[in-house]
Order: structure tokens, then C-alpha cells, then sequence
């Protein structure tokens, strides 16, 4: 994959339907996913990958933490520099999210029809059925995983504001 196709696939994936809720604070998450595309070599024939992505507990991570894993392989230089981070950023914690993408839920369908009537379709499924915790999503058939990848980073951006302030609350952090 060229980077002109990263970018492509990462300019292309659009969010029809996005999760009624964000990632749990204390437990874990799981999605159900709907990725809609259509052959790049054939007119009016479109793929729907369905699968979960699970997004584990968030943890905090301290700065010690965080320190010791930018450490690993590296000199005594880059110990002294990361000695230093480690004086400045005293109050600073980073949430780390652990995702795991199992194809082993995946399933995909094709269909001989319109990008927008299967993507109408599944959004009405998807709303009958209520599936609060399913995104339906638009992509880039080669490159899919990239297109689910940008969703689920885009759903950690969502969901961190709120965490962080749970984890404040509990006086996590």
C-alpha cells in the first residue's frame, strides 16, 4: 500500500452511523461494525464487512509508566533527556487503550446494487434493530482496515474527554 493510498483510504471513510455511546471508563466496549464498499473494478457492486471491534478498559498510564516505556532500547543519552521529561511532566497522565479487531466475528456480503441504497438499507437495519453500540460506515474496499482503523481512533478522540474526566472524579488523576 503507497501512502497515496493511506491517504486516500483515510479521506474516504466516512461515519453514516456512529456509536450511541463512547468507550466504557471501567470496563470493556464492544462495537459492531458495518464497513460499506464498493469494488474498485465493477459498477454498482458493494461489499458490507461486519464484525466487532472490542476496546478494552482504559488505563492510566503515570509519567513513571510512560517514561520506562519510551526507555526500551535505548542509551544512557536518551535516559538522561527522558529524566528530564520526567521532571516536567509530574502531573501529566496518558490513557492508553487497548483495541483488539478479531476476524473471526467478520462476515461480509456483496450486493448488486447503488453504494447509497445498501448504505440506506443498513442504516435502517441498524436503527430498527437498535443497535446502539453499531457504526455503520463507509470505505475504501482495498484498503478496509485502514478505514476501520481511522474509526476507531476517532472513537478513542471521542470517548477520552469523558474518561479522563471519570478517572478525575474517582481522584484517579
Amino acid at each position: 500500500m503507497t501512502r497515496d493510498d493511506f491517504d486516500y483510504a483515510i479521506e474516504n471513510t466516512h461515519v453514516i452511523v456512529a456509536p450511541e455511546r463512547q468507550i466504557a471508563t471501567f470496563g470493556s466496549t464492544s462495537f459492531n461494525f458495518y464497513l460499506i464498499s464498493e469494488f474498485m473494478d465493477s459498477v454498482d457492486q458493494v461489499r458490507i464487512r461486519n464484525g466487532k471491534v472490542h476496546a478494552e478498559r482504559p488505563q492510566i498510564l503515570t509519567p513513571e509508566h510512560y517514561c520506562r516505556l519510551l526507555l526500551e532500547g535505548f542509551g544512557e543519552k536518551a535516559e538522561q533527556y527522558v529524566e528530564q521529561l520526567r521532571e516536567r511532566a509530574r502531573s501529566m497522565a496518558v490513557l492508553r487503550y487497548g483495541f483488539q479487531f478479531r476476524k473471526t466475528d467478520l462476515s461480509e456480503q456483496t450486493f448488486r446494487d447503488s453504494m447509497d441504497a445498501v448504505i440506506n438499507r443498513t442504516k435502517r437495519k441498524v436503527e430498527t434493530a437498535n443497535e446502539p453500540l453499531s457504526a455503520v460506515i463507509q470505505g475504501v474496499d482495498d484498503a478496509w482496515e485502514v478505514c476501520l482503523l481511522k474509526f476507531t481512533i476517532d472513537l478513542v478522540e471521542r470517548s477520552s474527554g469523558g474518561n479522563l474526566g471519570d478517572f478525575r472524579k474517582r481522584g484517579l488523576v
